[in-house]
């Protein structure tokens, strides 16, 4: 269980430097030099499309590993962990005595 565990932490990294990696690949809508000035032109000769796509799809595909990752190694945790609670531990409180007349 254990190997299971830490082969899902490694992945997970993995997968956050890539999912933050594609992201700051990825150009905002008319970033470039023509749509700070309205312009809607576009720096490639074909368009952005293409890069776009697989950018998209990248991010999309690690963003759901991201999530999966993220579940399993939590599902793993709690299934690991022999207490569930932090008040497990504690001993039961009296009520204080009522004042009598």
């Amino acid at each position: 269980m254990q190997i299971l565990f830490y082969f899902i932490i490694v992945v997970h990294v993995i997968v956050c430097l890539f999912l933050i990696g594609v992201v700051l690949i990825q150009q905002g809508r008319s970033a470039d030099l023509a749509g700070a000035f309205g312009g809607q032109g576009s720096q490639t000769a074909f368009g952005p499309r293409a890069a776009a796509n697989v950018l998209t799809r990248l991010t999309t595909w690690s963003a759901v590993i991201f999530m999966i990752t993220s579940i399993s190694l939590t599902i793993l945790y709690e299934r690991s962990v022999q207490s569930h609670s932090v008040l497990d531990d504690t001993k039961p409180i009296s009520a204080p005595a009522k004042p009598g007349k």
